[in-house]
């Protein structure tokens, strides 16, 4: 099993020691450095420990987190940044995906949940909140009607009938495109008039069938096998 080093940069104590202690806790994960403040974060990056990914707070309390982020891609091109934050305007989310951020998260996961994001980082996916996903994708939409309208996503046929797998049902593809646009499970269960525990359940069987554990592998996986477009 891979151990994957990671160190926090996180200013608040009780979400950086939460955070700490679910790492600590993981068979997969190794805490190289915990540092409450920018300079503290600089200092940490300045000993060259050998770093997988760094979990990011933008608001630290002497400066800005993405100080910290540049400081890492130079030393360390290869480490992955997680930016864990309250600011999901899209002026910070464009600036951390343009410094090099791997993924994007706000602060409404536990300690448990954000490892597990970790591990789908350092797995090649890409985690972001729904609702920063959606500002990104409203953003696109509207710099596409402005100009030359993207081409839309599709899937060769060769490649959405190679699948293998268990079909999913309709209202399972129904919300899987949702939870592409950016949906929350509150938004999808209003939108499909259920209750946020079927939606729940429709989520764990998409996961089963795609052979997922995130929201991004549920998404990526489902635009590789065709499922985000609307069977006509």
């Amino acid at each position: 099993m891979e151990t994957i080093r990671v160190a926090v940069a996180e200013d608040d104590s009780a979400c950086r020691m939460a955070l700490a202690h679910a790492l600590q806790a993981a068979p997969d994960m190794r805490v190289q450095w915990l540092a409450c403040s920018r300079a503290e974060a600089l200092d940490e990056l300045a000993k060259n420990t050998p770093l997988d990914v760094l979990v990011l707070d933008l608001g630290l309390p002497d400066g800005s987190g993405l100080d910290v982020l540049a400081a890492l891609r130079a030393r360390s091109p290869e480490a992955m940044v997680m930016v864990s934050t309250i600011f999901g305007d899209e002026e910070n989310v464009l600036r951390s995906i343009e410094a090099g951020a791997m993924g994007y998260l706000l602060k409404d996961l536990s300690a448990q949940a954000l490892v597990d994001e970790i591990r789908s980082l350092r797995a090649g996916g890409s985690p972001i909140n729904p609702m920063v996903a959606r500002k990104l994708l409203m953003r696109a939409a509207s710099l596409g009607h402005a100009g030359a309208a993207p081409a839309p996503l599709s899937m060769p046929p060769a490649q959405v009938s190679t699948w293998s797998g268990p079909a999913l049902s309709a209202r399972e593809a129904e919300v899987l495109r949702l939870v592409a646009r950016g949906y929350t499970v509150e938004e999808v269960a209003d939108e499909l008039k259920v209750s946020r525990h079927t939606v729940r359940t429709f989520v764990r069987r998409i996961y089963d069938k795609l052979q997922v554990t995130s929201r991004a592998e549920a998404v990526r996986e489902g635009e590789r096998q065709g499922w985000l477009h609307e069977k006509k």
